[in-house]
């Protein structure tokens, strides 16, 4: 994977989609406006009722919830330091590169389905985000229409074949 243009590391940080980016955004955003203030809420409600004993399960609880949601907003704000947002001028339509939608066939199956090429920080299987870094995600990349193309999944090897390349 030396070439340049599958890495979405960049030397200003992570390349993402101008969707993807949004999403994130608003994760953050609900992350630091609504999360942390429930979590803060629950854990002052614990203190004005007393229940801060040794075995306090709920409030343990409640502290690990706390401490996943200051870890997973201090990523974010890592990555949003150094981010830089796709530009569609950038996302290529002659083969598959970062950014692409990709309607592909499964050989096996006679099935079409579509996914868009995205960082791995973005990636999402239910909404048909593939991660570039996936072994589906890393034999479609550089592909051409009707091109043919086999990878290994945990269920065997998939074929695959590129109907369309889009934005």
């Amino acid at each position: 994977m030396t070439d340049p243009e599958i890495h979405t590391e960049t030397t200003q940080g992570v390349l993402l989609t101008a969707d993807g980016y949004s999403r994130l955004q608003k994760e953050l955003e609900d992350l630091t406006t609504i999360k942390r203030p429930e979590i803060a809420d629950r854990i002052r409600e614990s203190q004005q009722h007393g229940e801060f004993s040794e075995d306090n399960h709920e409030l343990d609880e409640v502290k690990f919830e706390q401490a996943m949601i200051e870890s997973r907003i201090a990523e974010l704000k890592a990555l949003f330091g150094g981010a830089q947002v796709l530009e569609e001028a950038h996302i290529p339509t002659d083969h598959v590169g970062f950014g692409s939608r990709v309607r592909l066939l499964d050989i096996q199956w006679d099935d079409e389905f579509t996914v868009q090429l995205v960082s791995s920080i973005e990636a999402d299987p239910a909404r048909d985000l593939l991660s570039n870094e996936s072994p589906m995600g890393t034999a479609i990349f550089g592909a051409q229409v009707n091109d043919l193309i086999a990878f290994s999944a945990p269920d065997g090897v998939k074929k695959l074949k590129i109907l369309e390349i889009g934005l």
